[in-house]
């Protein structure tokens, strides 16, 4: 198991500490550098700049939003960020939700999976170098009875394929990510609950492309908190947990909300949803359990942090992105230090 970096969102006052953080975590061997984009800093942009100040380790889109862009747009983003940076890009995507798609891009969410597959498929072609056709549903290529004529992608990326993520929650998703894909984008993974969430369904897509889980990249973004007082380090995700279990999204669809059902916290689910949609984010953060924060974190000192490195390993994590807690350049410097000190002590560097 290999360890990466999520960045997020970039901006906040934290932009030269994000760029810090991306070449320490270079300097100690790190294999993956994420960067994420919703309607703020696009990740495209970011990743130039963190490729530019960096020489080893890769940089990912995590996520490119599919409706903010062309798929031949991304094809060309991905082919030059790979060239740029000596063929060390990733291609992570996903379809945003209903709220951004629709209200910040006008792209209306509908049939997310079969956007998914013929995004995927126009991408591919494109990067190919193949003259661009292709006839879909959402996307025709040349579009008929005009001037347009088929094209092919000029710049040619440094490897003949750039590893492609997607960004998986529910189940549908998660099978065909393991179908069309070559690794999953995942979040609020639990070692304890992978095989019911998550494996059992990238497994069902390897199956129907006639392949194993073997060289598929299963890759969750798990934060990270190093310290003596477990309680404490767990209060400081809460407000994180009941965003996303609560907040991101509407009622009716929140898909994080769904995969805590599944883990088997549905009363508590409902519960943080109700508060944080009436304004009550402080008891929507108090109502998440601590079993929760617990599962799907890494949290205390280094030898737990190890111990708990070992048990996403053997659930069939194989790399593990770490999203560091803290309020100064420091504090997440040495939170880098100590993930790859905990990697060590687990044996598993």
């Amino acid at each position: 198991m290999r360890l990466g970096i999520n960045l997020g969102y970039w901006g906040a006052g934290m932009d030269a500490d994000n760029l810090a953080v991306a070449q320490e975590a270079d300097r100690l061997g790190y294999a993956v550098c994420w960067a994420a984009e919703a309607y703020g800093s696009d990740a495209a942009t970011v990743l130039a700049w963190v490729a530019a100040h960096t020489s080893r380790i890769d940089v990912a889109s995590g996520i490119f939003q599919i409706p903010a862009r062309a798929p031949a747009m991304t094809a060309m983003t991905a082919a030059t960020l790979d060239s740029l940076s000596g063929g060390r890009f990733r291609l992570g995507l996903g379809v945003s939700g209903p709220q951004v798609s629709e209200g910040w891009y006008g792209v209306k969410f509908d049939k997310p999976l079969a956007r998914t597959r013929e995004y995927v498929e126009i991408i591919r072609k494109a990067m190919s170098r193949e003259r661009l056709s292709y006839q879909g549903q959402h996307w025709t290529l040349p579009l008929p009875e005009g001037p347009g004529k088929p094209i092919k992608l000029t710049v040619h990326p440094e490897r003949e394929e750039i590893p492609l993520y997607i960004a998986a929650i529910g189940p549908k998703n998660l099978e065909q990510t393991g179908e069309i894909a070559n690794g999953a984008l995942l979040i609020f993974f639990s070692p304890e609950h992978a095989e019911e969430t998550t494996l059992q369904h990238l497994r069902a897509g390897r199956a129907k492309a006639e392949k194993t889980l073997d060289g598929f990249d299963v890759c969750p973004t798990v934060p990270l908190a190093v310290g003596d007082d477990i309680d404490a380090l767990a209060d400081l995700f809460r407000p994180y947990t009941a965003l996303y279990v609560g907040g991101m999204g509407s009622r009716k669809q929140n898909f994080y909300n769904r995969l805590a059902q599944r883990m088997g916290y549905g009363q508590a689910a409902a519960e943080i949803q109700d508060a944080y949609l009436a304004g009550e984010k402080e008891a929507a953060a108090a109502a998440v359990p601590r079993d929760l924060i617990d599962s799907t974190t890494l949290i205390g000192p280094v030898e737990r942090i190890a111990d708990r490195m070992r048990a996403y390993a053997d659930a069939g994590v194989t790399t593990l992105s770490l999203a560091p807690a803290g309020f100064t350049r420091e504090e997440r410097l040495a939170s880098l230090r100590s993930g790859m000190e905990a990697l060590e002590r687990a044996g598993l560097a």
